[in-house]
Parts: structure tokens; C-alpha cells; sequence
């Protein structure tokens, strides 16, 4: 974890450290479990594929207004979360309660897509969370923006 936002270093420092794990491993005659198909296997089948869950602490103050105003149709902000292939979690990370106006917002999938893929995706999200964000504080709406597809084929 790293404040800030820039999450091409925090990446980077992951792939570095991830290397390093692996070359370690490698030296004791293991290798990560990994099938063309479902990409690296690991313990949790909600992981398979690269495994990464990448997240972004951010406040959304306005956002999350919108979102409890909101009780006879589907919450925009989980519609647009769902829509973006995004998750929400509390800021303490899985199973931790959404308390205030601070959210722990990753990628919803592992699979079917890089690991540049899904970074890119939640740096993508994360900054339309954050425009919307921003339109609500001027009195402003936004659209919810349309489904992406879930897995390239």
C-alpha cells in the first residue's frame, strides 16, 4: 500500500516482489501452479487467473449520498461499481463493514484479463468514481455509464 494514487509504482513494486517470491520458490525446485486456460491456480477459485486484486482507498462523500437517497431502485453507485467490473469493500479490506464515506474499491474479477488489464480498469473506475464525484459537488448529475464487457475473448 502506498498514499498517494500512483498506482504504476505501486505495481511496479508489486511485480518486483512478486519476481522475487517466485525466483525464491524456484530455487527450491516449486513453481506457481498455472493452466493456459484458467491462468495461475490458486487456493481461492475466486482468484483463478492472475490472482490480482488490486484497490484504491478513495472518499466519496457525495457519491455515497447518492447511493442511500436512493432505496426504490438499484443504488447508482453499485450499478456503476457493477458496470465498471469493480467491488466495494470497507477500508479495512475484505469483510470489513462500509462505515462513512471511505471505500475500499478493487477489481471485481481475476479472470480473462492481464494483470495490466485489471490495473488499468480500476485506474479507469477509480477516476470515474471520482468525476462523478466531483459533478455531484457543483449540483451536477452524470450518466451511469454502460456494462463493459466482463471477459475478452
Amino acid at each position: 500500500m502506498e498514499k498517494g494514487g500512483n498506482m504504476k509504482r505501486v505495481f511496479e513494486r508489486f511485480n518486483r516482489g512478486l519476481k522475487q517470491v517466485e525466483h525464491l520458490i524456484q530455487e527450491r525446485g516449486w513453481e506457481f501452479m498455472w493452466n493456459e486456460r484458467l491462468g495461475y491456480i490458486l487456493t481461492c477459485p475466486s482468484n483463478l487467473g492472475t490472482g490480482l486484486r488490486a484497490s484504491v482507498h478513495v472518499r466519496l462523500p457525495n457519491l455515497s449520498k447518492q447511493n442511500v437517497r436512493q432505496k426504490l431502485q438499484d443504488a447508482r453507485f453499485s450499478t456503476i461499481l457493477n458496470n465498471l467490473q469493480l467491488q466495494m469493500r470497507g477500508p479495512g479490506g475484505v469483510d470489513s463493514a462500509v462505515t462513512g464515506d471511505t471505500f475500499d474499491i478493487s477489481n471485481n474479477n481475476r479472470l480473462g484479463k492481464s494483470e495490466v488489464e485489471l490495473v488499468q480498469l480500476l485506474i479507469d473506475g477509480v477516476n470515474y468514481l471520482i468525476e462523478c464525484e466531483k459533478r455531484l459537488e457543483k449540483g451536477q448529475d452524470f450518466k451511469v455509464p454502460a456494462p463493459i464487457a466482463q471477459i475478452r475473448k
